[in-house]
């Protein structure tokens, strides 16, 4: 499989070497100072991109209308997310995005939901606290907003979130519920990168040959 990276930052350098261990070519690396629209995608049977909230979407754009499907990861930008989706169908492309590539975290998804249903109605109040490394742009995370999102649409309140950036920290999502009685909680602590990295190949070996819009969730399915 040929692989355009957009986006050069830890996760793209992280993407980049487990794709060659796993015999994958990477064909070109979008940067700040080669962005991803000079870029000739032709050559690419799929882009991945983990770049910055202000350049993700030209980056997708770009590759959707170069033909090629797109594998996104980078958070902070969906306020133009619906667009996207409408080019990628207008064009007959692939596209997919996750806020978090992990197999733990979708599971932890899974379990978040669950654990919301169990706790609808009860008189317990909720919260969210996340941790990441002081380079993480957006605050709180993606993956906090999906976790938050989750469980408001099912206990149909404002989950309260904290954000925290601290050192070198991969990323930590910890759900809590609380009474005057006692406490509940899940967490979820990624010990590295590979995770995210080699969710984010797996969706893109996958995507090849499809047409429409996905998520984590479909990669898991199969």
């Amino acid at each position: 499989m040929k692989i355009a990276i957009l986006g050069n930052g830890r996760m793209g350098k992280r993407i980049t070497e487990l794709a060659q261990e796993r015999g994958h070519t990477i064909t070109c690396t979008s940067s700040s100072e080669k962005p991803a629209n000079t870029l000739d995608l032709s050559c690419a049977d799929v882009a991945i991109d983990f770049s910055t909230p202000t350049t993700a979407f030209e980056n997708i754009n770009h590759a959707l209308k170069s033909g090629i499907p797109v594998i996104s990861g980078t958070t902070g930008w969906l306020e133009n997310l619906q667009e996207i989706e409408s080019l990628c169908l207008s064009k007959k492309g692939a596209f997919l995005y996750a806020s978090n590539f992990s197999l733990g975290m979708n599971i932890f998804f899974e379990l978040n939901k669950t654990l919301a249903r169990l706790m609808k109605n009860q008189n317990y109040e909720s919260s969210l606290h996340e941790i990441h490394h002081t380079k993480k742009l957006d605050s709180p995370s993606g993956t906090a907003k999906t976790l938050s999102n989750q469980m408001d649409e099912i206990l149909e309140n404002n989950t309260t979130i904290t954000a925290e950036r601290t050192g070198d920290v991969p990323g930590t999502h910890i759900i809590n519920y609380s009474s005057t009685v006692d406490e509940l909680e899940i967490k979820h602590t990624a010990k590295n990168r590979d995770g995210f990295a080699m969710g984010a190949i797996i969706a893109a070996e996958w995507i090849i040959g499809k047409e429409g819009v996905f998520n984590m969730q479909d990669v898991l399915a199969q």
